[in-house]
């Protein structure tokens, strides 16, 4: 693989699937269009992938007990992981050219370090990845908040040769001072400790697009000194204002920034790419018609 070939990755799942008029509401987030409307599921991944998206990933992101429940968790969320699987697995055959992305997300809420729980890790993300398994060409470990998490979650993937990939939700904080993640551990160690567990590429998401070039430039930096320049780059940040401190992601519908239209948000993208990012896309808030700006603009 080439690591300074681009790849456009896919925007946010849950607003698409609201703007589209698939059933919405918390606690079930996105997951709820699984249960109710797979087909409108489906429809976002086509969008993506007609937008010219390279990946697709797993519609997985809100299959934990947070959003859906403990008891619903236990009794269904392996078979609706199987359909996140399958419907973008069925879209990626039918582009040719797509990969499907494994979404394994924060098992105990986004933005939520504080609520990790190290013993339980297993038993809620091994249902997942067995699901996702067949259906899937790499794993992306996505919104992490701490260090721990995915490195836990790497030790529970089969032996399948896939690629695995591992993206952090930063703190919103003003550009300028050192990139943290969400637990306030540094972004220069969380790449040491990536990079020593061998991952493929380390991505930055779901947070403002302004502190993610500081990011990406100390990782940069950090995969130089530890030769690891194998290791691929990204971002794919959302169109939230800045979140504070005690703040829950998917806590309800937020705001959208009136200055990240398709545009502006490829304006953002371009210097990401100048900071030695090569899979590049969106998080929540940014739909197809961003996606399209990327891949006409920097492919």
């Amino acid at each position: 693989m080439d690591t300074k070939d681009l790849w456009v990755l896919d925007g946010g799942m849950g607003r698409e699937l609201a703007r589209r008029g698939a059933p919405f509401r918390q606690p079930e987030w996105s997951a709820l269009a699984l249960m109710e409307a797979p087909e409108t599921v489906r429809e976002v991944h086509q969008a993506y992938a007609a937008s010219g998206a390279r990946v697709i990933t797993t519609n997985s992101y809100a299959l934990v007990p947070f959003h859906i429940g403990a008891e619903r968790f236990a009794a269904e969320g392996e078979r609706l992981a199987a359909l996140a699987g399958q419907l973008a697995r069925e879209v990626a055959d039918e582009q040719g050219a797509v990969q499907v992305a494994g979404s394994l997300p924060p098992l105990f809420g986004s933005y939520r370090a504080d609520l990790y729980q190290a013993e339980r890790v297993s038993e809620l993300a091994t249902p997942l990845v067995r699901a996702l398994s067949p259906h899937v060409d790499l794993w992306l470990a996505e919104t992490m908040s701490l260090i721990a998490e995915p490195l836990a979650l790497k030790a529970l993937l089969p032996d399948d040769g896939k690629p695995f990939w591992v993206s952090f939700t930063l703190e919103d904080e003003a550009p300028g001072s050192e990139p943290t993640l969400r637990s306030g551990e540094r972004v220069a160690d969380a790449v040491t400790a990536l990079a020593s567990a061998g991952v493929d590429a380390i991505l930055f998401n779901c947070c403002q697009p302004e502190v993610i070039e500081g990011a990406l430039k100390v990782a940069s930096a950090v995969l130089q000194a530890h030769g690891r320049t194998d290791v691929r780059l990204g971002a794919y940040a959302n169109a939230f204002p800045p979140q504070p401190k005690e703040a829950t992601a998917n806590d309800g519908l937020d705001e959208i920034r009136g200055d990240l239209g398709p545009l502006d948000y490829l304006g953002w993208a371009e210097r990401w790419r100048g900071a030695g990012a090569s899979l590049i896309g969106g998080c929540c808030g940014i739909g197809p018609e961003h996606i399209e700006a990327l891949a006409s603009r920097l492919r």
